[in-house]
Order: structure tokens, then C-alpha cells, then sequence
């Protein structure tokens, strides 16, 4: 880790072209697996359920979430790792290095989930479904991509650790089209996908959107306005996305096993009252 940043015009001084090459092959990689791999596994794993989509909607959501969960298997665990390096370096407590510090190993996973959030960010417009998809495409691809200047890349990298909840949304989604909705499998998923949708995106996303303020307040004098603006924006409009999609998330979960033990319970009444009208038939 060095520091890369020296006073106010330094924010000009971009390193994006020097990682364009893995930014570039990101995206392409992303597209390929959403359009080419996708298709092709899920045929292979899950005919059955594949095949019978014939909505072209559903089969692209298919692939979207597919590409989305190859995305998280790779970020997350590299991303836990620079995160413990800088753990070890005491540069990084300092507010400056925090702001303007530059590491080459979170370069590189910042650089791919850069070109991760153009394929989402295009994607949620051409296949466009919900303009929630849209913002938060775009907005973590700005976020990202200011990383670069250098500006931020230490909260950046922190923020893949939302993508841990990406991999139950995944699996929830799945689980759906597998003709698994209700199951014990997908109610255990549905309650790993709560737990850490609050951990990571509610609770440690609050904690890291203050500490950026911390760093900004204390660094401000070196900061252009508009880069502090689009950042704030883009944090405080993801956080309230997250709000608001843990609340769905939550009153689907509540409607969804509610809605199955109501079924439940119909079932056992009725079979009672079968068994009932059989023990009264055999004693007429």
C-alpha cells in the first residue's frame, strides 16, 4: 500500500486505464456467462425447471441471478481478504490513507466488480424491470468507479461485503423455480438471507457510511465538492434501497410460511375430519 493522493488536483490523476484491461475482461466475462454459460449449465442441471420457463423475462432473470451468484463467489472471499492485509497495516487507521490510500490488490477485485455493475447497469436498463435496479446499478458503478481516482477505494471494498446476502437472494430465487417455494431448505435459506441482509447491509453498511463521513469531515479541505456529492448520494440512495428492500423481503417471508402453515393447518383439519366421518360411518 502506498499513498497516491497529495492535495487537491491529484483527484485528475485517474488510474483506471492502468486496470481498463481487468475491468474490460470483467464485463466481458459477466456477459458471456449471463448470455453463453448461464444457458447452457442451467439446461444441464435443472431441465426440468429450465426448460419449462418460456417467458423470455423470467429466462434473462434466470441468467442475471446466475451471473450474480458467479459474481459474489468471487468477490466476496477476495474482498474478505485484502480487507484482513489492511487489517495488518496501521496506515490504513489513519483518516487520510482511508480517503486517499491506494492498494493494488483492492484495485483489482474493485476493478472487477466495476465491470460487474456495467453489465448490471446495462442490463437493468435494456431488460428494464424496476427502476430500483437501475439506480442501484449505476449507483454502485459510480461509487466504483471513483475508487480509481484515487478516492474511497478503502470503503469500496468494504462495501462488497454486501454481496454475502446477494448469494441467499440467489438461492431464494432458485429455490422458486425449482419447485422448492415453502420447503424447510428454502425457509432455513430464507432466514440466512435475513440475517445477513441486516448484518452486512443494514447494520455494517450504517457503519461504514459513517466512518466515510468521519473521513470526509476530517479531509474536506482536499475534497472537490462534486465527488463528495455523487458519493453521499450514492450511499445514502443505496442504503434506503436496502431499507426498503429488507422490509419486503421481510413481509414476503411472513406472507409466504404464513400463507403454508394456514395450508397446513386446512390439511390437518380436513384429514381429521375425514378420519372423523370414517369412524362414524363404521359405527352406523
Amino acid at each position: 500500500m502506498h499513498s497516491a493522493f497529495i492535495g487537491r488536483n491529484t483527484l485528475g490523476g485517474s488510474k483506471l486505464p492502468e486496470y481498463w484491461p481487468t475491468l474490460v475482461s470483467s464485463f466481458l466475462i459477466f456477459t458471456l456467462i449471463h448470455q453463453v454459460i448461464a444457458p447452457i449449465l442451467s439446461r444441464a442441471v435443472a431441465p426440468v425447471s429450465y426448460t419449462a420457463i418460456r417467458s423470455r423475462r423470467t429466462r434473462n432473470t434466470w441468467g442475471v441471478h446466475f451471473t450474480s451468484q458467479c459474481h459474489v463467489l468471487v468477490v466476496v472471499p477476495v474482498a474478505l481478504w485484502c480487507i484482513r492485509e489492511q487489517a495488518r497495516d496501521p496506515e490504513w487507521d489513519k483518516r487520510r490513507e482511508r480517503m486517499f490510500g491506494w492498494d493494488e490488490r483492492a484495485a483489482h477485485i474493485n476493478a472487477i466488480a466495476c465491470g460487474y455493475f456495467l453489465w448490471d447497469s446495462l442490463d437493468a436498463i435494456i431488460n428494464f424491470t424496476n427502476i430500483g435496479y437501475v439506480i442501484h446499478g449505476l449507483g454502485s458503478l459510480a461509487v466504483f468507479a471513483f475508487s480509481f481516482r484515487p478516492f474511497g477505494s478503502y470503503y469500496v471494498t468494504r462495501c462488497l461485503l454486501w454481496e454475502v446476502s446477494t448469494f441467499f437472494l440467489n438461492n431464494h430465487w432458485f429455490l422458486d423455480k425449482t419447485n422448492r417455494t415453502g420447503s424447510t431448505l428454502q425457509l432455513v435459506n430464507g432466514l440466512c438471507l435475513l440475517a445477513t441482509f441486516f448484518g452486512v447491509r443494514i447494520i455494517f453498511g450504517i457503519l461504514i457510511s459513517l466512518d466515510f463521513l468521519v473521513s470526509a469531515l476530517h479531509e474536506y479541505k482536499d475534497l472537490p465538492f462534486f465527488y463528495v456529492l455523487v458519493s453521499l448520494i450514492s450511499c445514502f440512495t443505496l442504503q434506503g434501497l436496502n431499507w426498503y428492500w429488507f422490509a419486503k423481503m421481510i413481509e414476503a417471508h411472513h406472507k409466504r410460511f404464513e400463507g403454508k402453515s394456514r395450508e397446513s393447518v386446512k390439511l390437518i383439519n380436513d384429514t381429521n375430519l375425514v378420519q372423523n366421518d370414517a369412524k362414524a360411518g363404521t359405527s352406523w
